[in-house]
């Protein structure tokens, strides 16, 4: 499987292209309102603003990655806590299921994928079919991905490369790992904690439960559920780096907004056209 190797300047790249895009939109729609091209545009502005967001997760990780001091020693201090309080071991739940063939490899699988095409089918689907809960669910992710993003500039080992305890980069050694041998990979291997990965998987979990028709609803905290045993089997996050962006999420989308969401485009699907209106 090749690695995945995402850049912060191919995000902010198509973040730019968005953005002319939705700024001759904007003026094209103002002149002349059609409704296909006010979708476009709204679209435009709504993932401009999420790329942007993508790339500096991926600018502050490429930051992080060069410095490596400390980082192995925040990892076992980490260690050392979740064995203090008893919970459950990372590396035994790994070794059970790297018992199981195949299992392991559908977990590096789910890892590599899930994450950010899940992110990306889930804001497509939320600003399509329920722009009455899009721009609050945009605010707690701009808002919890932030407060993730400040604490990662400090830079903790993931269990998977302290072998110390027993830990095994099993997507590594099965050839499936998006970050390569460390300090090879353009991804941030000492951004542990906290976990954008279950950041982002409470979101959808949340807002899916919240948003989606009665029989679909429960994939949202499937994935959620999926998404957190996998980053802890995978040994790519502890238990407490899962906890404290779980923990993110639940202050921001409790808080009274301070800032009022961008009001979206009334741009949902119709039956009508846009007419102006003469006198």
């Amino acid at each position: 499987m090749p690695e995945l190797r995402p850049s912060w300047r191919l995000s902010f790249g198509v973040a730019a292209v968005l953005l002319v895009v939705f700024v001759s939109g904007t003026l094209v729609v103002r002149r002349r309102p059609d409704t296909r091209l006010a979708v476009v545009t709204a679209f435009s502005r709504e993932f401009a603003l999420i790329m942007s967001l993508l790339g500096l997760w991926q600018l502050v990780g490429a930051a992080v990655r060069t410095r490596v001091d400390g980082a192995m020693e925040r990892g076992r201090a980490i260690h050392a806590l979740e064995t203090a309080w008893h919970l459950p071991s990372e590396r035994w739940m790994q070794s059970v299921v790297d018992t199981v063939p195949g299992l392991m490899g559908a977990a590096n699988a789910f890892y590599a994928f899930a994450h950010l095409n899940g992110m990306a089918i889930f804001v497509l689907w939320l600003w399509w079919r329920h722009r009455d809960v899009y721009p609050r669910a945009r605010l707690v992710i701009i808002c919890s991905t932030l407060a993730c993003l400040v604490v990662q500039t400090v830079p903790v080992a993931p269990p998977r490369l302290l072998s110390e305890f027993g830990f095994v980069d099993t997507a590594l050694r099965d050839g499936s790992s998006v970050y390569g041998p460390f300090g090879s990979g353009m991804a941030n291997q000492l951004g542990a904690m906290p976990s954008v990965h279950v950041c982002w998987a409470v979101i959808v979990g949340w807002y899916v439960w919240r948003a989606a028709p009665r029989p679909w609803r429960v994939i949202g905290p499937l994935h959620t559920v999926l998404t957190v045993l996998v980053v802890v089997v995978t040994a790519n996050h502890w238990w407490l780096d899962g906890v404290v962006a779980a923990g993110f999420v639940v202050l921001v989308a409790a808080a009274p907004t301070v800032v009022r969401p961008v009001p979206e485009d009334r741009t949902r699907r119709s039956s009508r056209p846009l007419r102006t209106t003469r006198r």
